[in-house]
Formats: structure tokens, C-alpha cells, sequence
């Protein structure tokens, strides 16, 4: 088979994580939300000086209010979601969290802060 001008030939795949709000997140008080939100970012401060999380931050401008924010991780996408668990806010139920292998084209990205390497190089696989 010839190979797709279009497809390119290898990717960097790598492991996103979304958070969004669940329809069912429990209130909480303006105090218990700024501690909430202070271990939240906590968190995810010590993630990254792992070197486990590689970028991450709050989504703006969104079609969908409940997106709040995404995390790119250097890790497997079950790690990611084991790490995702430990999330103050997660476990509060303030946020929930979608996690996904995502595939761009090799060298499209590159993460300068990172310690080593993010993502796996792979190929388009033969269907």
C-alpha cells in the first residue's frame, strides 16, 4: 500500500488529561473553595517539579463551561489517571477528568521546561 502524503510518518503520542466540572460537584463555601483551590494548585506545582507533569493550565474562552483546564503528563495514561485521582479537587468531586493519548505529527511540540523526554515516538499503525 502506498504510503498517505497527508498522513505523516511517524507522531509524538502524548498523554493529555482534561478537567472539567461535574454536573454533580458539590457547593462549597468561598472559604473551603479558595483552600480547595490553593491544594488543588499545590498539587500540581509538586506534579510538575517531578517532572511527571509537563504543562498544564486553565482553559479561557471554551464552547463547553465545564472544560477547566488540561495537563499534558510524561507518563502512561494509566499513571496519568492514578496521579489525576490524588488531585485535592478531584477528590473533592469539584472536578472530574478525561484522559487521552493524543497524536501529533513528530517534532510538532516541544516542551523547553521539561527534564526529559515527553511523549513516545510511534508509527501510524497498518489497519
Amino acid at each position: 500500500m502506498a504510503s498517505d502524503p497527508d498522513v505523516p510518518d511517524a507522531f509524538d503520542v502524548y498523554t493529555v488529561v482534561v478537567l472539567r466540572r461535574p454536573p454533580d460537584a458539590p457547593g462549597i463555601t468561598d472559604d473551603a473553595l479558595i483552600d480547595l483551590q490553593a491544594r488543588h494548585l499545590a498539587y500540581r506545582a509538586d506534579l510538575r517539579r517531578r517532572g511527571v507533569l509537563v504543562v498544564n493550565g486553565p482553559f479561557d474562552l471554551r464552547s463547553d463551561p465545564s472544560y477547566r483546564g488540561m495537563s499534558i503528563f510524561a507518563c502512561s495514561p494509566d499513571e496519568a489517571a492514578r496521579l489525576s485521582d490524588g488531585d485535592p479537587s478531584v477528590a473533592a468531586g469539584r472536578l472530574a477528568y478525561d484522559v487521552l493519548e493524543w497524536w501529533v505529527a513528530a517534532g510538532s511540540l516541544a516542551f523547553p521546561l521539561a527534564a526529559g523526554q515527553v511523549g513516545d515516538r510511534r508509527s501510524m499503525p497498518d489497519d
